[in-house]
């Protein structure tokens, strides 16, 4: 998972849609559901890591945007 289209792809695949229209709100729920996918193991290690990974950089990236 290398995109935000590919996380929500992979929420999507598992019943999930995410959309409030709060973009680091979209963000946090976005990292707790794929926290939940790993624990009910829906999800492998690896998956996890790369979709943490993914939205920490868009979580920077928002911030040195200078979105708040």
């Amino acid at each position: 998972m290398k995109t935000m289209y590919d996380i929500g792809q992979l929420l999507k695949k598992h019943g999930t849609i995410i959309y409030t229209r709060d973009r680091s709100l979209d963000l946090m729920l976005m990292e707790d559901e794929l926290r939940e996918l790993y624990d009910m193991k829906l999800i492998d290690v690896y998956q996890l890591q790369q979709g943490l990974l993914t939205l920490r950089n868009e979580k920077i990236n928002k911030v040195e945007g200078g979105e708040t």
